[in-house]
């Protein structure tokens, strides 16, 4: 069974995925030019500190045979000499003691710039991928969002942008910086004395094994820690959001049992983890403290017969020590370029997602924008030939209001969708003021509409910032204007702050009928030639309602509207009512015709409403002619 996308990992290292990441780099190549030599240097300044303690043994402290000198410290006495300096024993102690902390101080200034330039082209990355990936998301067809969670692709904005981040700010720079020490070490061990190299890298085979081992057991856990988490990130997402339901019906203890299960095996197998890591470190020190061993052993008795100096000795026994360390660091970095590979490959399959719903390199336009809409012989499917709508066929006069009923599933809410080109029909042609709406401009193309939901959208901030979604030609008297033509300037002025009130997340803190008139009054303020309300007053109470349907009334002066909804009593009014049934249009007329029709669907839609509805609210909502018509 193939995983989730978010559980999937793959290769450590993938050249494809790594030739484009750096591409992300080329606006920073300065910097990155600027850091790789700096890695460089700070570790051969680091090989450079190990060869002075040989200088300090073999010049000063135990001097040897001159001719069994190092290269480094007879390189080190020649350059003294040409300075003509003759120094005496403690001096010379000094004079390195001196040099060591004053390359361990450039180390530390080098290590300082190239955090800083590394980090900071890391966070210029990763604003830039994020700033194309949410770019991306805003041009993606619904289509994709049919198919693809929000949470997933929360995740490719925030959880893989960081484990790239991490690849180019510590994966690379650290397996740069580990082969350089790896090379400039087994140099040095083979120039001072290439037999005792030799032994001492006798037991680099057993720590490949258990490098080996460690990798292959922390990868297929890793795995499984990632899983385990997106379980658990599931769980959170949905009972969380779904609290409500989760209280009303008594659930609490049987969700806790059920988040107690997968949060125990998240447990289980982090504990799996820590069990390869604690063994994996010791396991690395205790070989490394065999091949200091064979050091001691082999160099200790090549020093007693006067074949290796002292300082020769020191210097292997701390170089070996710092020649396991890179190799235990490429070790841990496995899992972070493993991750790092499957993000890339994530990121990329979102940003290669082809926009098939896009303008059309010369677009047209009306000469008028009238609002004209005409549907011809139009098919439409969400996937494959599972028809939607099939052959539909009508035409929408300029400041018409025409009404889609039908049962749910009906097709009312795919009209508006392929009016607005979030989807292309497969068949037909829909036209707006006379043209194919495949041949305007995207953005054009939707200036023509404005559109109220059953469950409006408010983001955070300010009425007037919801209001005005961003466009600096809404003048502020026009938002006014717009929210006295959906009566709802006097609840917002009610507001602490009027129209400067914060909005919290999804409009938390109004009531919906409150979202309602402020999405119209949204609508309204971009002055629209087609109003869409679908559903716009399927969830609130009928006093609401009433004040909805008068604002409603108020802003369909001049505009065409195009309605969907189930209640009858909001589309008998409409110029014209087309009900769907099964994807096709079977009736077409105005509400006193359609009940007229004894056997006709639209006729038994209105029976079973009010049949069931309580007496009061129907003679509230009723004209004369529905109450003669009503049996």
């Amino acid at each position: 069974m193939s995983q989730p996308d978010d559980e999937a990992l793959g290769k450590a290292y993938d050249h494809r995925l790594a030739k484009r990441l750096l591409t992300y780099l080329k606006p920073y190549r300065g910097r990155v030019a600027l850091a790789l030599p700096l890695i460089a240097f700070t570790a051969g300044f680091e090989l450079l500190a190990l060869n002075l303690t040989m200088a300090a043994v073999d010049l000063f402290l135990l001097p040897p045979d001159p001719a069994r000198l190092g290269i480094f410290p007879r390189l080190l006495s020649a350059g003294f000499e040409g300075l003509g300096w003759r120094l005496s024993p403690l001096d010379g102690v000094s004079l390195i003691g001196g040099l060591y902390l004053g390359l361990m101080l450039v180390v530390f200034g080098l290590t300082y710039w190239q955090t800083l330039l590394l980090n900071g082209t890391g966070q210029f990355v990763m604003r830039d991928l994020r700033r194309e990936l949410f770019a991306k998301s805003q041009r993606l067809p619904l289509s994709y969002y049919d198919r693809t969670p929000i949470g997933r692709m929360t995740t490719r904005l925030t959880s893989d942008v960081d484990a790239l981040n991490e690849l180019f700010t510590s994966g690379f720079v650290t397996l740069l910086s580990d082969v350089v020490v790896l090379v400039g070490i087994l140099g040095f061990l083979f120039l001072v004395n290439w037999r005792l190299a030799l032994a001492s890298l006798v037991v680099v085979p057993l720590l490949t094994a258990v490098t080996a081992w460690f990798r292959v057991n922390a990868t297929r856990t890793y795995r499984e820690v990632r899983t385990r988490l997106a379980r658990i990130n599931a769980f959170l997402q949905e009972h969380l959001s779904g609290m409500a339901t989760v209280q009303l019906f008594n659930r609490e203890e049987r969700e806790r049992r059920a988040f107690d299960v997968i949060n125990d095996a998240h447990r289980r197998i982090n504990i799996e983890t820590i069990f390869y890591y604690a063994v994996f470190y010791p396991a690395i020190g205790f070989v490394s403290n065999i091949g200091v061993a064979l050091v001691i052993w082999h160099g200790g008795g090549q020093a007693l017969t006067g074949a290796l100096s002292l300082g020769a000795l020191i210097f292997f026994i701390q170089a070996m020590q710092r020649f396991y360390e890179p190799i235990q660091d490429i070790s841990e970095k496995y899992n972070i370029l493993q991750a790092a590979m499957a993000a890339a490959e994530r990121v990329f399959k979102m940003l290669d997602e082809p926009l098939v719903i896009t303008s059309p390199p010369a677009p047209k336009a009306p000469p008028v924008r009238r609002g004209e809409i005409e549907f011809r012989r139009v098919w439409f499917a969400y996937r494959d030939e599972n028809w939607v709508l099939r052959d539909v066929s009508f035409r929408v006069a300029p400041g018409q209001t025409v009404a889609l009923v039908g049962a749910t599933g009906a097709g009312k809410t795919s009209i508006s969708n392929l009016l607005m080109r979030f989807y292309d029909a497969q068949r037909g042609q829909i036209l707006i003021d006379g043209v194919d709406v495949r041949e305007f401009d995207l953005r054009e193309l939707r200036r023509y509409f404005g559109v109220v939901l059953q469950d409006p959208t408010l983001f955070a901030g300010t009425i007037a910032d919801n209001l005005r979604l961003g466009a600096t030609d809404i003048s502020d008297e026009r938002l006014a204007a717009a929210a006295r033509e959906a009566q709802a300037d006097d609840f917002i002025r009610r507001l602490p702050g009027g129209y400067q009130a914060e909005v919290k997340e999804r409009g938390a803190t109004l009531s919906v009928g409150q979202k309602q008139l402020i999405a119209l009054a949204r609508a309204l303020a971009f002055n629209p030639r087609i109003l869409i309300l679908d559903e716009a007053t399927a969830s609130i109470d009928s006093e609401t309602e009433a004040i909805i349907q008068s604002a409603i009334e108020r802003a369909l002066v001049g505009r065409t509207c195009v309605v969907i909804a189930h209640r009858l009593s909001t589309v008998r009014r409409a110029d014209c009512i087309i009900v769907l049934h099964r994807g096709e249009v079977r009736e077409m007329g105005t509400h006193q015709e359609l009940v007229a029709r004894p056997d006709g669907i639209y006729r038994r839609l209105y029976e079973l409403q009010y049949r069931a509805a309580p007496p009061r609210a129907e003679s509230r909502a009723a004209s004369p002619a529905r109450r003669a018509a009503a049996p």
